[in-house]
């Protein structure tokens, strides 16, 4: 029984510190290495939150690129950061947001997390925390076995209660922090939306909404076994701030509602059955957006070459957007008619040219036709993109069979390295960068690369 406890509150702590701590999720759930997390990759909902959020971290002070949005599968409002530099965004955080000013409200949120240094203190306060679990248990253990040596029962007993109220003072120690976190991280969002001339209205409705979804009566409820302040207090507090603003009844542009719309639709589309997205975007719905969801679940679940019409009535429409081609490059690519792919892919680059993914999808297509005239192209295709982001797996796949193609077997076996590499898979990525290197010149790009990950020791929790 003794050991139970002990190891439960171990992984209460562990899994506050993991990333529960610094979340918009009702349960406060979330598993926060990158390793557990379903993630997607998009290239229109990824560029949309950099523009949400480039000039929210601008006012925090964040360098370019300081801190990365990855996009979790899930469909609960939900969104948190770890290690100090990465914020999680649930698609359903994306999907329930009326108005981009909500989800500008929460990156603002989490970005006030970041920038306090939050993560790094509710450590410091988990292991406080921890030495207070110890020493209740020192002081347990031996009045229990005291009791049990004196043959006295209510001891023993004692010595429990001794332990649980040690372990729950532990337990209220972190969520103390916690709390003093969020109320934080509200405050620095109000200055951030203030200094880039936003509104805070989205996040009073962010946390309306968290409201409606915890049906808590405060006075039957122990405020101090919350992680996050009780939602009618952060209402309050923000509405006091937020209204005070110039800016509170600011409008989103026209435009960023189009982009917030058929990035919805996007996530319907690919998320939801056929029948729900019908019910969502019916037929007498003439909607850009809703014309987007039909396509997108008419080559995933019907006839390609009719989604394809429906593909090219988006183009007509939107001739410029560089998603709609991408989807019609994605379309032909995933029913096995990668040439076809190709000429869409390429006019979706043009229009968006730092879109790595697009790169992996066009490079894709062209080792996918097996026709030699296109390996070369697909090498250096495959190359620019993996430069921009090279955490693409898939990138390295292709990079590696359109190396082998050409006989460049240490590149390729580099390739596969580096995609094992950023899988995950550390075993398996030393192991190809062991072959590659004794293939690779000694002292080239290529040899450091693969002594690079040979020298890689994975970093201690």
């Amino acid at each position: 029984m003794l050991k139970i406890r002990l190891r439960s509150l171990r992984n209460l702590i562990a899994t506050v510190v993991a990333g529960s701590l610094i979340s918009f999720s009702v349960a406060g759930s979330a598993i926060a290495q990158r390793g557990g997390i379903p993630l997607v990759r998009d290239s229109e909902i990824e560029n949309l939150m950099r523009d949400y959020s480039r000039p929210i971290f601008k006012a925090a002070g964040f360098q370019s690129n300081f801190v990365a949005i990855h996009l979790v599968n899930s469909l609960q409002f939900n969104a948190f950061v770890t290690g100090g530099r990465r914020m999680f965004m649930n698609l359903g955080t994306l999907k329930q947001a009326k108005t981009p000013n909500e989800v500008i409200g929460v990156i603002a949120h989490e970005a006030g997390h970041i920038q306090g240094g939050h993560l790094q203190r509710i450590r410091q306060a988990a292991a406080g925390a921890r030495a207070i679990g110890i020493f209740s248990t020192i002081l347990a253990g031996a009045a229990i076995a005291a009791g049990a040596a004196a043959g006295d029962g209510n001891v023993v007993q004692g010595g429990f209660g001794v332990l649980q109220g040690g372990q729950g003072l532990a337990v209220r120690s972190i969520l103390a922090h916690q709390r003093t976190e969020e109320a934080a991280a509200d405050r620095a969002a109000l200055t951030y939306l203030e200094a880039t001339g936003q509104s805070a209205k989205g996040m009073l409705t962010t946390f309306e909404t968290l409201q409606r979804q915890i049906p808590l009566a405060g006075r039957s409820v122990d405020p101090f076994l919350l992680s996050h302040p009780l939602p009618r207090e952060r209402i309050s507090a923000i509405q006091r701030l937020a209204k005070k603003s110039k800016y509170f009844n600011k409008k989103d542009s026209p435009a960023l509602m189009q982009r917030h719309r058929l990035m919805q639709a996007k996530v319907a589309a690919f998320t939801q059955h056929p029948s729900a997205v019908g019910r969502q975007y019916p037929k007498s719905d003439k909607s850009l957006e809703a014309d987007y969801a039909r396509a997108i679940v008419g080559f995933r679940h019907g006839n390609v070459k009719k989604a394809q019409r429906s593909i090219d009535n988006l183009i007509k429409r939107s001739p410029k957007y560089p998603y709609f081609w991408e989807l019609k490059g994605q379309a032909y690519l995933q029913s096995a008619q990668p040439r076809n792919a190709i000429a869409p892919l390429r006019k979706a680059i043009s229009l968006a040219p730092n879109a790595p993914l697009m790169k992996a999808m066009l490079g894709h297509a062209m080792v996918a036709t097996e026709d030699p005239k296109y390996t070369k192209e697909a090498i250096r295709v495959l190359s620019e993109g993996l430069n921009q982001d090279p955490t693409m797996g898939i990138a390295h796949r292709q990079l590696a069979i359109a190396y082998a193609r050409i006989g460049k077997i240490g590149d390729a076996e580099l390739a596969t390295a580096n995609g094992l590499f950023f899988l995950g898979d550390t075993k398996g990525a030393k192991a190809y960068a062991a072959r590659a290197k004794k293939r690779l010149p000694r002292g080239s790009r290529g040899w450091l690369q693969a002594d690079d990950i040979l020298s890689f020791k994975s970093p201690k929790l």
